[in-house]
């Protein structure tokens, strides 16, 4: 089969490799018909991760059903599913719990102490290849499959987004604790930030502030019901207070994560965070879903190679501020978010603004990394000519 195969930094290709194959008899394999490029994707095509050569990315996947283990019970043969990008057992004491991206059993403990959580073509998340390929292996199918209503064809740019953005956007609003009414700041006006501006506005948010310098993302956000805040005024905490009564928004998300820049390109990895800190009221509770690692060694700042960023906890701890942070335990979502796209009530697939075949990958990794004005979202179609 073809599959986009990471060769080092900056280095992929879309390579001939061996066929998905049922390995346990609870695996099903899927004939993937959509599949994305994330930016944490980005992490690893650039090399900020310890992701090995000859791995096969690709987390956010959707297809057909086409073989069965004999141990599957609930998902058929030609059944259309999405798969939740983080893999669980449904049956270790944090999958119990509904924190199936910190499941124990399909994780790689030699990662790290005290690690848990599995996903498909990650670094540190264990051995399982990714979905920007034209098959996939399902372990743990009967659990992770999610099978998709009668317009699943006709909605597929739609569902495909319950794979991780929609639910991790809508998982952010979670974490700030979001409740109807309230006023909220997110960072970052990429998908994963346009996904919590349209969950904060499903969810009621009185007022909706997304922060960015790119001007394509902040007009996207813009349709989404959001106010935009160009970061390059480097005065958003004043145009925060000045828009919320001078006491600042109720919460706020950071969408972005370690590789945050600033507006003149420099990265600066502790700026969300402690803009946050400043922006959000006192009291406030903020919900972190972009991607901090444990160590970057290629970072430039010293801090963030060991994993650290310098904090402005004084602030945070004098403002009582609570925060909610990690990855999002997407079977958490994805079924409601299913039904809410089913009965017309949200349209992620809004945000998408490439869609191609898996052959032209490698050219869109350039793209999307390099931040390129119009490419906000890419949706590849591995079987697509």
């Amino acid at each position: 089969m073809k599959a986009l195969v990471y060769h080092g930094p900056k280095k992929v290709s879309i390579d001939s490799v061996p066929d998905a194959k049922i390995e346990k008899q609870t695996d099903v394999i899927i004939k993937l018909t959509t599949t994305n490029i994330c930016g944490s994707d980005l992490h690893m095509y650039e090399g900020r991760t310890d992701v090995e050569k000859g791995k096969i990315l690709g987390h956010e996947n959707l297809g057909e059903v086409v073989e069965v283990g004999k141990a599957v019970d609930s998902v058929k043969k030609g059944m259309k599913v999405v798969l939740p990008f983080n893999i669980g057992c449904g049956f270790c004491a944090n999958c119990e719990r509904g924190l199936t991206g910190y499941c124990l059993t399909c994780s790689d403990p030699s990662v790290m102490p005290g690690m848990a959580g599995a996903a498909y073509g990650f670094a540190g998340m264990g051995p399982y290849s990714g979905g920007q390929a034209e098959y996939l292996r399902v372990p743990y199918a009967d659990f992770n499959c999610l099978k998709l209503p009668e317009d699943a064809t006709a909605k597929e740019k739609d569902y495909v987004m319950l794979s991780d953005i929609f639910p991790t956007g809508w998982h952010s609003t979670r974490l700030a604790d979001l409740k109807p009414g309230e006023s909220i700041l997110i960072y970052g006006a990429g998908p994963v930030g346009l996904m919590a501006a349209l969950s904060a506005k499903i969810q009621g948010a009185s007022q909706i502030f997304v922060v960015d310098h790119k001007a394509d993302r902040l007009t996207l956000a813009k349709k989404l019901g959001a106010t935009p805040i160009d970061s390059s005024n480097d005065n958003v905490s004043e145009q925060i207070r000045e828009l919320t009564n001078g006491l600042g928004a109720d919460c706020g998300a950071e969408c972005i994560g370690y590789q945050c820049h600033n507006s003149k390109g420099k990265e600066v990895p502790n700026m969300v965070m402690n803009a946050l800190v400043d922006a959000v009221k006192a009291t406030g509770t903020l919900g972190v879903v972009g991607v901090f690692i444990p160590h970057d060694p290629k970072a430039d700042d010293p801090l963030e190679k060991k994993g650290q960023i310098a904090f402005d906890f004084g602030k945070f701890w004098f403002k009582g501020q609570k925060m909610g942070t990690g990855q999002c335990n997407v079977k958490a979502y994805n079924r409601r978010l299913m039904d809410l796209i089913h009965h017309g009530k949200a349209n992620p697939s809004i945000i998408i603004s490439h869609e191609l075949p898996l052959s032209q990958a490698p050219e869109a990794y350039k793209h999307f990394d390099n931040r390129d004005d119009g490419w906000t979202k890419v949706i590849l179609h591995p079987h697509a000519a």
